[in-house]
Formats: structure tokens, C-alpha cells, sequence
């Protein structure tokens, strides 16, 4: 019984209680999920019923920040980030990859981190990681899963402006899942 438009190079907050199905909706449209009925449009073309190798080309215009931002934990900070350059966008020349992986450190204000472990960060760096390393693979659109779950409300405010700056600076389309109503409402542009 969804039925939502996400405007192009906007942030769209989505709220709800916990249990009602926001983080199935995220898994519907990055097509982890089929629907039982209904449509996925994106761009206008339907994602359901489309083959694994025609959702993966869609897939490859998402990026996706996870919950608890889902760094690999047997690789350092500049290995998560070189993942999506080397497996998806298929790059391997070493110096163009760190300088790419530099560059996204230095964009989500963690320069020279890339020696460090998941396990040596604080919440808030991890999350700033996850979101490099989103970026690595050059999405269109960036769906933002609980960005701010487990942060205090100044972690929380950074994490809103880090969302502000894809949408302004990359142009992206940003799709954000929260419980954070007030934080919400000072950085969407439309609440779902």
C-alpha cells in the first residue's frame, strides 16, 4: 500500500515507528526485494520482473549507506573504500585508487585515516566511512538507513550536513530513513 515519489536532486526523509516496514521499503528499491504487487519505477522503467543482470545495472546507480555502516572489519579504512573502485566501477591502477580513496576521506572530513580499523573508529567516523565508501562507486542516488541511530544530537546534526552536502555539492537524490523528526525537517525537502 506504498505509494511515494522521490523528486530528482532532493532529500526525502521517510518516517515511522519501528516495525512498519521502512527498511523493506529501502531493500524494494535497491531490488533485494521483489513486491508482491505493484511497481519500482525508477527513471520511468520498472524494476520488477527485470533479470538479476538488469537490476544489477540499476543497482549500480544506488548507493547505499547501511545502519551501521557495514565496514568489512578484517580491512582498514582505505581497503573499504577501495572495494566498490576495484569490484564495481573494475579500476587497478593502485595510485588512481588511492588517490580516489584520499580524496572521499578528505571530502567526509577524515583525512589520512587510511591505515586505521572499523574497530579503532567512533560511531560517527564509521558512519562518515560507510558514506566514502558509498560514494567510491559515483551513485545517482543515496539511500540513508537510520544515518543518525546511535549518535548524540551534534554527531547527528553533522551526519544531517554531510546528507545536505551530497545532495548540494554531488547533485544527488537523496532517500533518507529516520527516527529524527526535528533533524529531519531542517535538512528535506519532502517528508514521507
Amino acid at each position: 500500500g506504498v505509494n511515494v515519489s522521490f523528486p530528482r536532486n532532493k532529500i526525502t526523509a521517510i518516517f515511522g515507528q519501528s516495525g512498519t516496514g521502512k527498511s523493506v521499503l529501502m531493500k524494494h528499491l535497491i531490488g533485494i526485494l521483489d513486491p508482491d504487487e505493484g511497481q519500482i519505477l525508477i527513471d520511468g522503467q520498472d524494476v520488477v520482473g527485470m533479470s538479476q543482470d538488469e537490476k544489477r545495472k540499476i543497482r549500480r546507480r544506488l548507493g547505499y549507506l547501511f545502519q551501521d555502516a557495514a565496514l568489512f572489519d578484517s580491512m582498514n579504512v582505505g581497503e573499504n573504500i577501495a572495494f566498490p573502485l576495484v569490484e564495481v566501477l573494475n579500476i587497478r591502477d593502485r595510485i588512481k585508487i588511492r588517490r580516489r580513496v584520499s580524496e572521499l576521506l578528505e571530502w567526509v572530513q577524515l583525512p589520512g585515516i587510511e591505515s586505521k580499523m572499523p574497530g579503532e573508529l567512533s560511531g560517527g567516523m564509521r558512519k562518515r566511512v560507510g558514506l566514502a565508501r558509498s560514494l567510491a562507486s559515483e551513485p545517482e542516488i543515496m539511500l540513508f538507513d537510520e544515518p543518525t541511530t546511535g549518535l548524540d544530537p551534534i554527531l547527528s546534526d553533522n551526519v544531517h550536513k554531510l546528507i545536505e552536502r551530497v545532495n548540494r555539492e554531488l547533485g544527488m537524490t537523496c532517500i533518507v530513513i529516520t527516527h529524527d523528526i526535528a533533524g529531519s525537517f531542517c535538512m528535506a525537502d519532502k517528508i514521507a
